[in-house]
């Protein structure tokens, strides 16, 4: 038995007392091998974390249930699914329009200190030797 076996043995003992204490919505062996299959070998999920994520998904499935529901149609079909969960699919699109914004916003800010040491540079006043020209 390897210590890879092992460790899953382990983790399939405490999710079954973790699902026997409280009733989560999701099979919490299925959430949690999802989690470490996407996170950094060696990386510990704590029981807390394990239930929020459970009971997350539990929120995200019943807000995406209802959106399907405000639909007045018996049957649900995939693009009705696709518009239920873009709200959810544009979390990410909006961090990267945001970072876009700010980097086109950075160039605007360096484009107009530029004009201004033009600026200053064409307009700058002549220096005098310290006498005043009367006319």
């Amino acid at each position: 038995m390897t210590d890879e076996d092992a460790e899953e043995i382990e983790e399939k003992k405490e999710e079954l007392k973790e699902t026997e204490t409280e009733e989560l919505p999701l099979p919490n062996a299925t959430i949690v091998r999802l989690m470490k299959n996407n996170l950094s070998e060696g990386k510990m999920i704590k029981k807390e974390v394990k239930i929020a994520m459970n009971k997350f998904l539990e929120e995200v499935l019943k807000d995406v249930t209802k959106r399907l529901d405000d639909y007045p149609y018996a049957t649900i079909d995939y693009h009705m699914f696709r518009e239920a969960i873009k709200p959810f699919k544009q979390g990410k699109e909006i961090g990267k329009e945001k970072d876009r914004l700010a980097q086109h916003l950075e160039t605007i800010i360096s484009d107009c200190r530029s004009i201004q040491r033009d600026i200053d540079r064409k307009f700058e006043e002549p220096k005098t030797s310290g006498r005043d020209i009367e006319l």
